[in-house]
């Protein structure tokens, strides 16, 4: 069986010796970024390699490209080569904030063409929780070529959100918290703000309270409270830096609501143009 959007503690543990399953530690914290390496070094689940956020799932930022840019295709697949990675592998991409890091790995495979990839339910929290094993061994995997197929229509550019500002067929869904996307603060950009006619879901409202994702019937009717009839595949996700928006097309991929779009430099590249409209309340 192939696990597309999330996968439980319970079956993960059953696949720890499986070969054809491979798992990632994406531990990240915006404030910290050597915190997730860390906490990887000290105990992690057994057959994971650390992804860094910073240096493994993005580009180095320029100034312009935001804070997290999409790093080139082929330099990706080449990292993924490095981990030992297989097209047929089962991945498992797991963190320690409610799966948000991890989604970013879980969107960055889909848009190279891997399918079989999920987010780990509860992430290490809960697999800790539950008294499974943790290790510091660090796995070694005999490197492969990794047969990278970008897929192109999974995201939009900058410029493609500001030819469709203002127009119905694109709706941008902002998933920073409330405050951030209000612009009453921003304790990360140095603009605080939105992108004009944006609606905003914060990526926690995904989770129920026990950290867990909510049922799929569930994250379905929230999602249709925000956009009516509008198509998925006229909703951008967007969000401080292209890994949170993730979260929200996760949620849509569980909720059964398919073909959604990532803006993946998001507020923090938007705002490095001052000709871009923003706006505020």
């Amino acid at each position: 069986m192939t696990h597309a959007t999330i996968v439980s503690t319970e079956v993960l543990a059953q696949h720890l010796n499986d070969p054809a399953w491979r798992i990632f530690d994406c531990r990240h914290d915006l404030g910290k970024p050597a915190l997730g390496a860390t906490q990887y070094a000290e105990g992690h689940i057994p057959g994971a390699v650390h992804a860094h956020m910073d240096r493994d799932l993005a580009a180095p930022p320029t100034g312009s490209n935001g804070r997290h840019p999409l790093p080139p295709a082929d330099a990706f697949a080449a990292w993924l080569g490095a981990q030992g990675l297989r097209a047929s592998d089962q991945v498992v991409a797991y963190d320690g904030s409610g799966g948000t890091a991890a989604a970013r790995l879980w969107w960055m495979l889909r848009w190279l063409g891997h399918e079989p990839v999920a987010v780990l339910d509860g992430g290490m929290a809960k697999w800790q929780q539950e008294g499974r094993p943790v290790t510091a061994e660090r796995p070694r995997f005999a490197p492969t070529h990794y047969p990278a197929q970008p897929r192109g229509a999974m995201h939009v550019d900058a410029a493609t959100v500001v030819a469709h500002l203002g127009r119905y067929d694109m709706v941008v869904l902002d998933a920073r918290a409330a405050e951030r996307f209000r612009g009453d603060v921003e304790p990360i950009d140095p603009v605080a703000g939105r992108i004009p006619g944006s609606r905003n879901r914060f990526c926690g409202q995904n989770l129920a309270a026990g950290g867990q994702f909510k049922s799929p019937d569930a994250l379905r009717a929230e999602f249709a409270a925000l956009f009516a009839d509008t198509a998925p595949a006229r909703v951008v996700h967007s969000c401080g830096s292209g890994v949170a928006a993730c979260h929200n097309q996760l949620a849509m991929e569980i909720a059964g609501l398919s073909g959604s779009r990532v803006y993946p430099g998001s507020w923090s590249e938007w705002i490095a143009d001052p000709t871009r409209p923003r706006e505020k309340g």
